[in-house]
């Protein structure tokens, strides 16, 4: 009885591990860029909408260079979000107090994709927190679009323009 118990168990961790195993085989990285300004004469102290273009995938491209198609991709998270400004480029992010930035498709609703409260930092840098919504359907797009919302604590003086780099981790299934 006790070989059969042990025999089961040693099954069931195999199971576990070679699933995990696979997964991490079907793992891999998609990444998009997209620039945004917020403009002088920005409001202060009043969370306001920057106009963000269209986000164009590649992401067809990216599942056939990792040996898979759409139908098969079964988890999409973003791993990371780094907001840098391009111009000027002296300006650091000290005049910025809160970013959220949100994702949608003319096919699904807006979800918060990543954000970042209490901005602190005197680099031109940002690493916001991703959230942790399942990122399939949009990724799977041809495009998305991405919405910005920020609350400035300082005067803009002259048009600062913010590069955004995100990386999504993509699970695929095998079959």
């Amino acid at each position: 009885m006790k070989i059969k118990t042990h025999t089961l168990i040693g099954l069931l961790s195999l199971f576990i591990v070679s699933c995990s195993v696979i997964d991490k085989l079907l793992t891999f990285t998609v990444s998009n860029q997209t620039e945004f300004k917020i403009g002088v004469g920005f409001p202060l102290n009043i969370a306001n909408g920057i106009p963000t273009p269209d986000v164009t995938t590649n992401s067809s491209a990216d599942f056939e260079n990792n040996n898979t198609k759409a139908s098969l991709v079964k988890d999409v998270k973003l791993k990371e979000l780094k907001l840098s400004i391009t111009d000027p480029t002296d300006k650091t992010f000290s005049f910025l107090k809160s970013i959220h930035i949100y994702i949608s498709t003319d096919a699904n609703d807006e979800i918060e994709l990543a954000y970042l409260d209490n901005i602190s930092v005197t680099t031109n840098t940002l690493t916001l927190t991703p959230t942790t919504e399942k990122l399939d359907k949009y990724i799977k797009a041809s495009s998305y679009k991405l919405r910005t919302v920020a609350v400035t604590k300082e005067t803009i003086t002259s048009d600062v323009t913010i590069k955004a780099d995100m990386k999504f981790t993509v699970t695929a299934d095998p079959f």
